[in-house]
């Protein structure tokens, strides 16, 4: 028995680490009342469920994104990272009531060490989610584009 190609590996761990977010994000909102914050932890919340989602739609389309095994690896971690890394810091700052980056959901200054953290996770995550935004993009206009004689054609890293 072989063992499943890495385009299959990867989308199954999406769809699975996407139903695990998403699981998260709904226990999460058991909680918004309890939380320092209950309007930064109802984003938490709206965090894990929305992206969990995500993962798992991208997890369902991860075979038509045509980049080379490198960047797809790459782009695989991106997501992962500023999926987890987004739900991490808005918990974060629904428990401690810090976030001043987010004062649309009460977030106030806080502390050097949970404020540094919150911002450190807030500003990768978007670079992360940035990065991977757009190539996936560009994979699947590649996918869209490809000739029909090689449907198997991927960009070179």
């Amino acid at each position: 028995m072989t063992s499943p190609a890495p385009h299959t590996k990867q989308s199954n761990l999406l769809i699975f680490l996407g139903l695990t977010l998403f699981l998260l994000g709904l226990i999460v909102g058991l909680f918004v009342q309890n939380m320092t914050n209950p309007r930064m932890a109802l984003s938490a919340h709206l965090e894990g469920v929305m992206n969990g989602m995500f993962l798992i739609l991208l997890g369902l389309i991860w075979k038509k994104i045509m980049l080379s095994a490198r960047w797809l690896t790459i782009t695989f971690w991106l997501v992962l990272f500023g999926t987890y890394a987004n739900i991490t810091a808005v918990l974060i700052a629904a428990a401690t009531g810090f976030g001043k980056m987010m004062p649309i959901a009460g977030g106030q200054a806080g502390t050097g060490f949970w404020e540094g953290a919150i911002s450190f996770l807030l500003i990768t995550l978007a670079l992360a989610m940035v990065a991977a935004g757009v190539l996936v993009l560009f994979g699947f206009y590649k996918y869209m584009h490809r000739p029909e004689s090689s449907p198997s054609a991927t960009i070179s890293a």
